[in-house]
């Protein structure tokens, strides 16, 4: 009792009644394939948003430009690299993400970091030295200079030439000058 291979015997028969039931499973994959993607559209109604809105991606840009990266401190934490940087931008998407304003986002790094993360921070007792302290060292240096100045007026003018010097630079000056150093 040997029966051929099944790959045999569907060589072996007409293929009549094959294709209506090829096409009534052709119909009822459509019909499933139809309905889910009907479904998905019908919830797809409201968008909801990501980290690629564009809306929220310039908000946490323009957060970023006001925030001074602790590590560069001549930088924005939009334009540095530094790990830290990095850091504080994916905590500005992630506040912005759980719908905090700006200036409670701005509010929670002062809190944390000190008005020095500002990178125009405000007039206060604490920041004065941040305001005041480029003018105060140009204050100095100018102060530093000026009395370099006046102390180099006072050697040249309180020390004359004698008349020996003074015949002396102008024998020089007019090229007789080989006789004094022989």
């Amino acid at each position: 009792m040997t029966s051929p291979p099944p790959m045999r015997l569907l060589q072996d028969q007409p293929l009549t009644g094959v294709r209506p039931q090829i096409n009534a499973s052709l119909k009822v994959v459509a019909s499933i394939v139809l309905l889910i993607v009907s479904l998905s559209l019908a919830w797809a109604g409201e968008a909801v948003p990501t980290d690629q809105d564009p809306v929220r991606a310039q908000r946490a840009v323009r957060l970023a430009e006001q925030l001074r990266c602790l590590v560069c401190q001549n930088q924005t934490i939009a334009d540095s690299n530094a790990p830290l940087a990095v850091d504080l931008r994916t905590q500005i998407r992630e506040q912005i993400t759980e719908g905090r304003t700006d200036g409670e986002i701005v509010q929670y790094m002062v809190q944390r970091y000190g008005d020095f993360v500002l990178y125009r921070p405000p007039f206060k007792a604490t920041t004065a030295l941040l305001w005041l302290g480029p003018a105060l060292l140009l204050l100095i240096g100018a102060a530093v200079l000026a009395r370099n100045l006046a102390v180099r007026r006072r050697r040249q003018a309180a020390e004359p030439l004698t008349d020996a010097e003074s015949a002396r630079a102008r024998a020089l000056l007019a090229g007789d000058g080989k006789k004094d150093r022989a």
